[in-house]
């Protein structure tokens, strides 16, 4: 990023949306749970298994699979690579984190009447990391579109006046004042009308609505960097009972938390003739808490002697989603064959009113064969429609213009899970793949995800080591902006996760 220190001087209560998107809701409706090892190994495939802590947030009657008091804790490792391809420039981007993946332990009670056919009832409390947000992509490239056209779009049909500051009126006083009664779009454009990026057509009337852009066309040096960090997570309270020998049920009420942090630092150059702008360096910060929960119901059954079937229902979730932003924009301009640099650092924190999303839910089912002590093979099918992605309040025009969008651009998807597990004695060897289908229509914007994972574990009697590694890749297109330079560059993404758990059973 241009800075490392931003000062936060003014704190402002804006009352209009800060343009959430199609990006954001994908952002908090995607799960990539990363728990245990064992579950990682075989691709997440525990949806008619259970007994595994990170399996009971995939089918809750899991929890009843336990025969004894068990707590594990797991972290992980995860690099992320970046390979980006905009207008001919190759890039490439590498980031690395450490995480807590998954903690929690289950507490078996027996029914002491043995002639019931309700066998024990499970307690399990866990924490399962959902989403690992840590990233950082660069894109570098020589384009034909200026991020001079983001600012001059959003100004069109603003009155200068809105724009220019009067009397003591410093760039803080103004941009706050735009913020709290204007919204972000006049913050926007009163950036680029101060970073002299467009002048007025009638520079000497207040009323003024239309502009003129002082960066000529042609081609466009561009260099753009995300950086992203943080996480969300799920903590599960999970109850869940044995029926016969044959039967398990479960119920999950899950807690919600979402904490991501995105910086992203344009930097452009021309050298076309007519321009007087030559630098352009736009810089945007977003910071999010959010909260929310859901629910999931789930059964078990042993329909053969070796042979179990797993149904599962996820509620929507509902979250309470907080942001702020900052901003800052620099610019180099020619004058009378001088260079000379504006910055315009509103040093203002963008405090907006807080809004609700819903996400979609799932509905999962699956099956697994055990083959008595040696092993076991399981296969997990499940359907989400992406589509269902709702911004709240709905009367919300700038909302209702968007779950429109959403609706016409995003679809149901299918992922398909397989993973098997073979034992040694007291090791055991394990292995998984993993398919999910894109969540748009159009998979130019980003295509199907392809990942598989091994792993092996270690029964020490009353306690076990185990480790694993997943491998995904997905490919998508990266819009740089929304409006104006809304051109993409296509994106590779590779994710490699080891992940190491340690558990008891007590």
């Amino acid at each position: 990023m241009k800075r490392s220190i931003l000062l936060l001087i003014t704190v402002i209560a804006m009352t209009s949306a800060n343009g959430q998107s199609i990006i954001d809701g994908l952002r908090y409706s995607q799960e990539n749970t990363t728990g245990t090892a064992r579950f990682n190994a075989l691709s997440g495939a525990f949806g008619a298994l259970g007994g595994d802590l990170s399996a009971i947030a995939i089918n809750p009657a899991g929890g009843a699979v336990f025969l004894r008091n068990e707590a594990s804790i797991s972290a992980g490792v995860t690099d992320t690579d970046n390979e980006s391809l905009y207008f001919g420039t190759l890039a490439k981007s590498l980031s690395s984190d450490v995480n807590l993946n998954q903690v929690g332990g289950v507490f078996v009670f027996d029914n002491v009447d043995e002639n019931s056919n309700w066998k024990k009832f499970t307690l399990g409390i866990n924490y399962n990391n959902t989403q690992n947000f840590e990233n950082e992509l660069f894109i570098a490239g020589t384009g034909n579109n200026s991020i001079s056209n983001y600012f001059l779009e959003q100004a069109q049909g603003l009155p200068l006046n809105l724009l220019e500051l009067q009397g003591s009126e410093s760039i803080s006083d103004l941009y706050n004042f735009l913020g709290e009664n204007q919204g972000t779009r006049a913050q926007n454009a009163f950036l680029g009308y101060q970073g002299f990026i467009f002048d007025p057509v009638e520079p000497n009337n207040s009323n003024n609505t239309q502009y003129i852009s002082n960066v000529a066309p042609g081609s466009f040096n561009q260099e753009y960097a995300l950086v992203s960090e943080g996480y969300s997570g799920k903590y599960t309270l999970n109850l869940a009972t044995q029926y016969t020998d044959d039967f398990f049920f479960g119920i999950n009420l899950n807690s919600h938390i979402i904490d991501y942090k995105q910086s992203t630092y344009l930097a452009e150059s021309n050298i076309n003739q007519g321009s007087t702008i030559r630098n352009i360096g736009f810089e945007n910060n977003l910071s999010v808490l959010g909260s929310g929960f859901s629910a999931q119901v789930g059964a078990i059954a042993k329909v053969a002697n070796n042979l179990r079937l797993g149904l599962t229902y996820d509620t929507p979730t509902w979250f309470t989603i907080s942001e702020e932003t900052t901003q800052y924009l620099e610019t180099q301009r020619t004058v009378n064959g001088q260079i000379r640099t504006a910055v315009i650092d509103p040093n203002v924190l963008n405090i907006y009113e807080d809004y609700d999303l819903k996400t979609p839910g799932k509905l999962a089912a699956s099956a697994a064969y055990i083959f008595g002590q040696s092993g076991l093979i399981s296969f997990d099918y499940s359907y989400k429609d992406y589509s269902e992605i709702t911004f709240k309040p709905t009367s919300d025009p700038v909302f209702a213009a968007e779950n429109s969008f959403i609706g016409n651009t995003l679809q149901g998807a299918s992922t398909f899970r397989v993973g098997g597990e073979y034992r040694l004695s007291e090791l055991s060897l394990r292995a998984g793949y993993r398919y999910e289908e894109s969540p748009y229509s159009d998979k130019q914007i980003m295509d199907d995800l392809n990942g598989y994972s091994f792993g092996f574990g270690y029964s020490f009697g009353n306690y076990y080591v185990d480790a694993s590694f997943v491998r995904t890749e997905q490919e998508r297109q990266q819009q740089l902006y929304n409006i104006g330079l809304t051109d993409r560059a296509l994106v590779n993404t590779v994710n490699n996760n080891f992940v190491f758990t340690f558990g008891l059973k007590l």
